[in-house]
């Protein structure tokens, strides 16, 4: 499974666990691209901090292809208005 899936099933488990908490305020960071605490993930227990790292890989990783979804976009329709024109 993949670690943002779980992080997600964690957070409706009980939103009210620290780590929830914990899962909550990094998710919101991460897409808001807000300033997150480092220090936050050194209170974690050694598992919960590498799922932490894990949700930070796949999240680069989920950006890395959303980025390039967007500039395909981009230039699909931009060979569309270029056929269009000729």
């Amino acid at each position: 499974m993949r670690a943002i899936k779980k992080a997600k099933r964690v957070i409706e488990k009980d939103p009210t666990q620290p780590f929830a908490q914990f899962l909550t305020q990094l998710i919101l960071s991460l897409e808001s691209n807000k300033e997150f605490p480092t220090q936050k993930l050194y209170e974690l227990t050694h598992d919960d901090f590498a799922f932490s790292i894990d949700i930070l890989k796949e999240w680069r990783i989920d950006r890395h292809y959303m980025g390039k979804a967007k500039t395909f976009d981009v230039a699909y329709h931009a060979h569309d208005t270029a056929k269009l024109n000729n």
